[in-house]
């Protein structure tokens, strides 16, 4: 590890961004995609919110989603243009829309009510923002509940099989001729490929039944969302994204036709797999017969993984203190965070050569989510993020993304 990067005093917690790694991965899904389709590949924000991070998504020709009037305050500090910029929520206040439609930002609406709202601010005002729906294909579950957006009961969207729902949806895009998009978004981490293209399959066929109920090609484009599943058991990348377009192709061919622009919005397959943390181990102990690792990276950088394990398992890597894979007998053992409640683990009962104190645990597959959103609990200081690089001589070199948060400096007495 470059000297100063990470070092026990003053800096206990690090994460790291493979920036080439990015770079590759947006090439791969690039690529997924027939270039005759017009397609704006649009980064999910909220898995990876570093402005430097989306401006490097920005600079391999990357859109960008937003979920909230911070990250598109983000997306716009990255120097995304507002034209490449989608927003969805289904909590938009009405000065949060003003914003988007002056700026000429995509709009997907989540329910009639925020159309109600729409109509009042075009009422007075013009915008060459793109305009949408969100629907709710109404498919079920995958995996994981709280990942899976296209229940029956789910929150988002319009709900397309509602009683009365899909008769109002077509009298609501012939009333609005300026709606000339739908959207869907399935779900994420736990949603295999199938069912995430099922409900685009369903978004596609309504798109379809629109044009024809108007008797004209009102709807012109499709978002289709993201969602693709990442595996976080080892360091292969599956699913593909052209495993995920060759889904696409089987449930819905009619959106390869050419006949509709496409919107996509990965985010945790895009940087997931491109981003580790790292953390030194500052005190071992065995209780009840458990070895025990207290590291400084705990549910602050691992929210996920604290509070719901079995639906957010991750990988833990044992190095000794200058960062040389351990190789010792596997030994069970919890590798516990820093966090003054108990469930604060990074691992539970975990095989991995015994840790010591001074050893440094490696935390694979954390680009998305985990330490660009840290959770403050205990007022812990946000770790620093570094970007790293291969240069043209081989040597990888790093750049500052995000600093280290300024926390609680203990006072140290003269002499001691």
């Amino acid at each position: 590890m470059q000297e100063g990067l990470l070092d026990p005093e003053s800096a206990a917690l690090a994460a790291f961004v493979d920036l080439d790694g990015v770079n590759e991965t947006v090439s791969s899904l690039h690529r997924a995609f027939p270039d005759s389709l017009r397609v704006l590949h649009a980064f999910a924000a909220k898995a990876n919110c570093l402005v430097p991070v989306l401006d490097e998504l920005r600079r391999s020709g990357m859109g960008c989603e937003v979920a909230s009037a911070g990250e598109l305050a983000q997306a716009l500090e990255a120097g995304f243009d507002p034209a490449r910029i989608v927003f969805d929520s289904p909590a938009k206040t009405r000065q949060e829309l003003a914003w988007a439609l002056d700026l000429g930002v995509a709009v997907n609406a989540d329910s009639f009510q925020e159309l109600d709202r729409l109509d009042e601010i075009l009422a007075t005002r013009s915008s060459a923002s793109r305009l949408g729906v969100r629907i709710n294909p109404q498919i079920g579950a995958g995996s994981i509940s709280a990942m899976s957006t296209a229940t029956a009961t789910s929150k988002f969207g319009i709900p397309l099989a509602d009683e009365g729902n899909r008769r109002r949806l077509l009298q609501t895009y012939r009333d609005r001729p300026w709606l000339t998009w739908l959207h869907t978004h399935v779900g994420s981490q736990g949603c295999p490929p199938d069912l995430i293209a099922h409900g685009v399959a369903k978004a596609v066929e309504f798109a379809e039944e629109i044009n024809t109920h108007l008797g004209r090609r009102q709807v012109t484009g499709i978002d289709v969302g993201g969602g693709l599943s990442v595996n976080f058991d080892s360091d292969e990348t599956t699913p593909g994204f052209d495993t995920y377009v060759d889904q696409l192709r089987a449930h819905a061919p009619a959106l390869f036709s050419g006949r509709y622009e496409i919107v996509t919005e990965f985010g945790r397959s895009v940087m997931a797999k491109n981003g580790f943390m790292a953390a030194y181990v500052e005190y071992t102990k065995t209780v009840g017969g458990r070895p025990i690792a207290i590291t400084h990276a705990g549910a602050q950088v691992a929210t996920r993984t604290a509070f719901a394990p079995d639906a957010w398992p991750l990988r833990v890597e044992a190095h000794d203190s200058r960062g040389r894979a351990k190789h010792g007998r596997p030994v069970h053992q919890d590798v516990a965070g820093p966090c003054c409640f108990a469930g604060d683990l990074l691992a539970r009962d975990r095989a991995l050569p015994l840790l010591d104190t001074g050893d440094l645990v490696v935390v694979p597959d954390t680009g998305a989510y985990y330490f660009s959103t840290p959770f403050h609990y205990n007022s812990l200081p946000e770790p620093a993020v570094h970007g790293a690089r291969i240069d043209a001589d081989g040597r990888v070199t790093f750049r500052l993304l995000r600093p280290a948060q300024a926390g609680f400096q203990v006072p140290v007495r003269a002499g001691r």
